[in-house]
């Protein structure tokens, strides 16, 4: 759902498509187009807002006829039975995530009381001496960290490259008179082969200059995710004076990590973490920044014994990265994720 306003949305489905009405067929069957969005409202049943009609924007509401046919032709009544075809059941499978998807749904103004108060409280200064106090010397920021909907569409334009580069220049300009600035981080997980190597670089160049304009900072390239290789822009950094690639490690989100064992896991982490990384660490080359790792999973029932040996394993390795590595996150509901909760509960030494 892309949200207009409290009761109006454009309706987003694959293939960057937006549900709209038949205009060159009957007028009222809804089908997927790639025209302009058009406009539904969503109205709730007033005790129980999971019910919902949806009415298009022929002034209609819509009825489930078929399992492949949906129609806007139904002017309304007040019944909201099961059998009712223009009643839809909405079930939310997850919470909003993401400035985007906040900001969005909340609406500008409620929205901006949520994430003012989330920025006042979430993070606060006891965080910081909380880092310090545990020997680490750096924090990685996320900015604008949003999720909209699933589609990649950066890096297809000039035009909106263009004005990630803006973004940059703005930051830059901003901060670069702090004396806790260190590091600028062009953008974050580009994924292969939908960012292609070419756009990436395009940026990188006008991305870096932007930063040189105001900072002498050191310039981190994120890698592509995806089967890309890791010394592909390689040339390009090396051109570039203090700059920094950034690779993320996780044990993760990949069908080879499914059946393994602990040993297994602390096993690949010590030999195929050790190979990557001495592959992508030259002597003339940029320097080598584990931007994201996390002492996770898919391990059931891993003792908290377990949770250190692979902690270590990959703290072990990733100290050798030659611009160092952040641990992704500093706090979050699911415990291994935090690594506040981490250190706290003792599953991390540092």
């Amino acid at each position: 759902l892309w949200r207009l306003n409290e009761t109006t949305f454009h309706f987003r489905v694959f293939n960057k498509q937006f549900v709209g009405l038949n205009n060159n067929g009957n007028g009222i069957d809804v089908v997927a187009v790639s025209t302009t969005p058009e406009t539904f409202e969503i109205a709730r049943k007033s005790d129980d807002k999971s019910r919902v009609r949806i009415r298009a924007p022929n002034g209609f509401f819509l009825q489930a006829k078929l399992e492949v046919l949906v129609i806007a032709d139904f002017a309304g009544n007040n019944e909201w039975g099961d059998n009712d075809p223009s009643v839809f059941v909405i079930k939310i499978s997850g919470g909003l995530q993401g400035e985007f998807q906040v900001t969005n749904g909340y609406g500008r103004q409620r929205a901006s009381q949520i994430m003012w108060n989330h920025w006042n409280t979430y993070i606060v200064e006891d965080d910081f001496k909380f880092i310090s106090s545990n020997g680490l010397n750096a924090v990685r920021i996320p900015v604008g960290c949003s999720s909209r909907d699933g589609s990649q569409e950066w890096g297809k334009t000039d035009e909106n490259i263009q004005q990630t580069v803006s973004v940059i220049e703005f930051l830059t300009a901003r901060y670069a008179k702090n004396p806790s600035l260190y590091a600028f981080e062009l953008i974050n997980e580009p994924v292969a082969p939908g960012v292609s190597l070419d756009s990436l670089n395009k940026y990188y160049k006008a991305g870096y200059e932007a930063v040189r304009k105001h900072s002498n900072a050191y310039v981190v390239l994120s890698n592509r995710l995806g089967l890309a290789d890791l010394r592909k822009f390689f040339s390009l950094a090396s051109g570039f004076m203090r700059s920094v690639t950034d690779v993320h490690y996780y044990n993760l989100f990949s069908s080879e990590f499914d059946r393994m064992t602990v040993q297994k896991n602390i096993d690949f982490v010590h030999r195929n973490r050790t190979s990557r990384l001495n592959y992508i660490t030259t002597s003339n080359g940029p320097r080598i920044f584990i931007g994201e790792w996390a002492a996770e999973w898919d391990v059931n029932g891993a003792t908290k014994e377990e949770y250190q040996k692979f902690a270590e394993a990959q703290l072990h390795i990733y100290g050798h990265a030659t611009f160092g590595w952040a641990y992704w996150t500093l706090k979050n509901v699911n415990n291994h994720w935090s690594l506040e909760w981490m250190i706290k509960n003792g599953h991390i030494k540092l």
